[in-house]
């Protein structure tokens, strides 16, 4: 005899499509890549499935184990994944979310790549060498050689794991290395050196602090050389098959993104080769960063699709008080107010990757917009995650903070993307360069908002208050994150002003552009249509 019928308990979140996501999709249209949309539902329905997801658990809950020495005593430096991990990179690479676009002649490919990686998500940790192997072709093309040799399997949609020489096998995954214990983000501070031999390889001495994936086939690292701080290619298996001197010395027991290993590194005379010229290794490399700061963008924003679909998921089964939650007025602003969120995030998203698609094939407007928008994204975006996550989380109450509902995972996963690739300071303050060494920039921005002028009296106000922000010089640093936000704001707004749902947009600029918004998230002011907000938000299982 049972004790108790279960009863008004939330059915899975399974056999949904991640890809039906308006606001995605509008994007990808209108950004050029509308021909990817049927293969973007097929990933989709996969990572909405039952398995995908269950992968993801597995990837996290054993995570990477180091192996410095093999039983015999050899030094291997090997890093082993659970078999979950390995499906989920082989989904990854086989659907191109690494560097395939840069095969691809295709107008909106890297668009199309961008809404995969979005889509794409039951395990954040793996997309780390699939986004750095996507962001290290334009730097390794700074030499053409090296560029002919790996390119191709790089750009492969072939996933071969193993320590094995480059040329023997069938694609390859590339990762970075530059932060050291002494310098942080200030990677000019780093002491590893880099000895020219007579062969034109290096020999590099020293210690990266935070190397992420290095079971990865290639790395892109710093080290000073005779003429200064320079870019190189570091192989983790030499082309005569043996290893190189890259040593593992631990990996890192960090708060989220545990499935992917992130290790301390010691260089022994490891063999490398010059990207680039010596001494421009900043200049280099920031190609690399540049669109790994992209891929935190699109994390971010997936990461907020996902807490609000399961939020509103929940909300949708969940009785209390003798309603459906979602009925209830108070927490049908609290999923309204998330999913503008949500949306501004993913408008932003879609319009970073095809600034990106259109300046890889030579558009310089293009180019100077990216520059811009792309660190006011990486800051504004990444930053709105944690609270984000948090309140979808507490959308579940009590089911939300056990492990087996994946918010946990989430909310532990979602600070992480502001701090990579440049914390919230360096983000801003890189915005405040571009502003003040390259003057196109802020005509980019300017022309992009500029679009949708008229069409909303509070965004017209927001754009003037921008202005006279930066017309203001003084104290411009103490400002920094100030101004990089209502950067942020107006671009997000015009973006939905001209693309994004009504509802959505003058949900958004009632609140975030003319402050008629509390300070938690729930506070969206009356008035608005909420339900026409939170729909686009409700996942359709089956």
């Amino acid at each position: 005899m049972t004790t108790h019928e279960v009863v008004n308990q939330v059915p899975p979140l399974v056999g949904h499509d991640t890809a039906d996501d308006p606001a995605l999709l509008a994007g990808v249209a209108r950004e050029g890549a509308d021909w990817a949309v049927a293969e973007l539902h097929d990933l989709g329905r996969l990572a909405g499935g039952e398995q995908a997801a269950e992968h993801g658990r597995l990837a996290n809950e054993h995570p990477p184990v180091l192996r410095t020495h093999d039983r015999y005593g050899h030094r291997v430096d090997e890093v082993e994944f659970h078999p979950s991990w390995h499906e989920l990179m082989r989904t990854a690479v086989g659907h191109g979310l690494h560097a395939a676009p840069w095969a691809d002649d295709r107008p909106g490919a890297h668009v199309a790549r961008a809404a995969r990686f979005h889509v794409w998500r039951p395990d954040a940790g793996h997309g780390c060498p699939i986004s750095m192997t996507y962001a290290a072709v334009p730097a390794l093309r700074h030499s053409p050689e090296l560029a002919a040799r790996y390119e191709p399997l790089l750009t492969a949609t072939e996933y071969d794991f193993g320590l094995r020489p480059p040329h023997t096998k069938r694609g390859l995954l590339a990762g970075m290395s530059m932060t050291e214990k002494q310098g942080g983000s200030d990677v000019r501070a780093n002491t590893t050196t880099a000895r020219p031999e007579p062969d034109g390889s290096y020999r590099l001495v020293g210690h990266k602090w935070f190397t992420s994936a290095p079971m990865c086939d290639l790395f892109l690292t710093l080290a000073q050389a005779p003429d200064g701080l320079t870019c190189f290619l570091v192989p983790r298996v030499l082309p005569d098959g043996t290893r190189n001197p890259m040593r593992l010395m631990r990996l890192k027991d960090k708060l989220g993104n545990r499935s992917n290993a992130s290790a301390e590194v010691e260089y022994e005379h490891a063999v490398a080769w010059r990207v680039g010229d010596e001494g421009r290794g900043v200049r280099t490399i920031i190609d690399m960063v540049n669109l790994t700061r992209l891929d935190c963008v699109i994390g971010a924003a997936a990461g907020m699709r996902q807490g609000v679909t399961t939020a509103v998921h929940h909300a949708t089964h969940r009785r209390a008080f003798g309603r459906y939650l979602v009925d209830q007025p108070l927490m049908r602003n609290v999923l309204a107010d998330l999913a503008v969120e949500s949306e501004a995030a993913t408008v932003l998203m879609t319009r970073l990757a095809g600034a990106t698609d259109r300046s890889a094939r030579g558009d310089e407007g293009e180019t100077a917009f990216k520059r811009l928008a792309l660190a006011v994204g990486k800051y504004w975006v990444c930053k709105r995650w944690p609270g984000h996550a948090a309140e979808a989380l507490e959308c579940l109450g009590g089911n939300g903070y056990v492990e087996e509902s994946g918010m946990p995972r989430l909310f532990r996963e979602s600070p992480l993307n502001s701090i990579w690739e440049g914390s919230g300071n360096v983000a801003a303050l890189d915005v405040l360069r571009a502003l003040t060494r390259e003057p196109q920039v802020l005509a980019a921005y300017e022309a992009e908002v500029a679009a949708a002028a008229g069409a909303d009296a509070r965004l017209d106000a927001a754009v003037r208050r921008v202005r006279d922000e930066l017309a203001d010089r003084s104290d411009l640093e103490l400002r920094a994150r100030r101004v990089v936000e209502r950067l942020a704001l107006v671009l997000q707004g015009a973006l939905l002003v001209r693309h994004g749902h009504p509802a959505v947009a003058d949900a958004f600029c009632a609140s975030r552009l003319a402050g008629d918004h509390g300070q938690a998230y729930g506070t969206l002011p009356g008035g608005l249509d909420l339900a026409a907000i939170v729909d686009r938000a409700t996942p359709k299982i089956g």
